[in-house]
């Protein structure tokens, strides 16, 4: 079969990209070309090195078949893709580099499907999009709603209003837009469920969301799976989680990518005997649930000892004074690297010290673990999709 094209299609800024959805019937049923969603408020340079990375064959925007201004393209062309993908979302993971995660009409319906069995979405269920589309959450509130047979309610600022607004909604979050809905006092129990993923839960939110009425299910997944697949620590029906020899989680079933768009060396190592290698640590907890430790690339070398920004994340969230909360490896010639907390305080007149969180993190994590270093920010930089930017996190240190 011939290749099918590949258009990117630039989404407005500042918002979910809900018209996406005008473009999704299409793009899964393959009688329209296969869509890339992109940020459409990048700066022009770097949207300009993605499209020359990813090389679809046009640009469009969910309202124009194709932008003819030169600069929305890129300098050349590249093939198509294979006639099952249905979209390509991109992802920088943890190097910055974009990569284009190949996604199957075939995969994107089995993890609709999967989830909404899972928390009782049936037909005529609602969803409100209040995350961007050109990530795999973002995107699959779409697809969820398309199965639903209903228009997702674009939400881009969610707060109680938006919540009061639509009584029965279903809805997909980050842990910073649940924590911003719980301290603006919402009534949760308004919404059906909240499906809450993309980056660890501090330590107190669950219990805050429940306190207001929430249903909240946590979520575990990545671009490559199609979004959340395991869910409250479970697996989805047909998914399998195990963790290998390395600590590292592996994904199966029919949720899984196809592979990385134009980078086969790449795909080829994703891929252990059919199991796709995350990047992220886990453990199986009581009963097998599954516990995700943090990513790998996150460990901090400091003194000989490996310590995981996420194990320190979560611990420094719990200490008095501390509003949120990030953990980097700040290189260091000593110790290799040094733990060192970026936090925002509570209180901007009265910020905890750096004695303070040692003994807090040193109590709990041991001393090895006690950050070394303190960076005080009025507010942490954040990804479009609510997450920490890592990347700028860096270069705070």
């Amino acid at each position: 079969m011939s290749a099918r094209p590949l258009h990117a299609v630039l989404l407005p800024p500042g918002g979910p990209g809900w018209p996406l959805a005008r473009l999704l019937p299409a793009a899964l049923d393959g009688t329209g070309p296969a869509i890339m969603p992109l940020d459409g408020g990048l700066p022009p340079a770097r949207l300009a090195a993605l499209l020359d990375a990813l090389r679809p064959g046009a640009v469009q925007t969910p309202g124009q078949a194709e932008r003819d201004d030169p600069r929305w393209r890129p300098r050349q062309a590249g093939p198509g893709v294979e006639p099952d993908i249905a979209v390509v979302v991109v992802t920088s993971g943890s190097t910055g580099q974009p990569k284009g995660v190949q996604l199957s009409a075939a995969a994107l319906i089995a993890s609709a499907r999967a989830s909404v069995r899972r928390i009782g979405a049936g037909p005529g269920a609602r969803w409100l999009a209040c995350l961007p589309a050109f990530h795999i959450a973002g995107l699959q509130v779409l697809v969820r709603s398309l199965l639903a047979g209903t228009e997702p309610a674009p939400c881009g600022q969610l707060d109680p209003a938006a919540v009061a607004a639509h009584p029965g909604a279903f809805v997909s979050v980050v842990p910073t837009q649940l924590r911003r809905l719980t301290e603006a006092g919402a009534d949760l129990s308004a919404l059906a469920a909240i499906l809450l993923g993309g980056a660890a839960v501090p330590p107190g939110l669950l219990d805050a969301a429940a306190a207001a009425g929430g249903r909240v299910v946590t979520t575990y997944g990545l671009s490559e799976t199609c979004g959340g697949c395991v869910y409250d620590g479970v697996p989805l029906d047909g998914v399998r989680a195990r963790i290998g020899a390395d600590g590292r989680i592996r994904i199966a079933g029919p949720v899984l990518f196809s592979g990385y768009r134009l980078r086969p060396e790449e795909t080829a190592r994703a891929f252990d005997d059919g199991w796709f290698v995350t990047s992220d640590l886990g453990s199986a907890g009581p009963g097998g649930v599954l516990e995700v430790r943090g990513r790998a690339d996150d460990m901090i070398n400091t003194g000989g000892a490996k310590v995981a920004a996420a194990a320190v994340e979560a611990a420094l969230a719990s200490c008095p004074g501390v509003a949120e909360v990030a953990v980097i490896g700040v290189p260091d010639e000593e110790w290799g690297q040094l733990v060192t907390a970026i936090v925002v305080p509570a209180d901007p007149g009265r910020p905890p010290e750096l004695a303070q969180l040692r003994s807090h993190v040193r109590d709990r994590l041991g001393g090895k673990a006690a950050p070394r270093q303190l960076r005080l920010v009025a507010s942490l930089p954040l990804l479009a999709t609510g997450k920490p930017d890592r990347e700028a996190l860096r270069a705070l240190g």
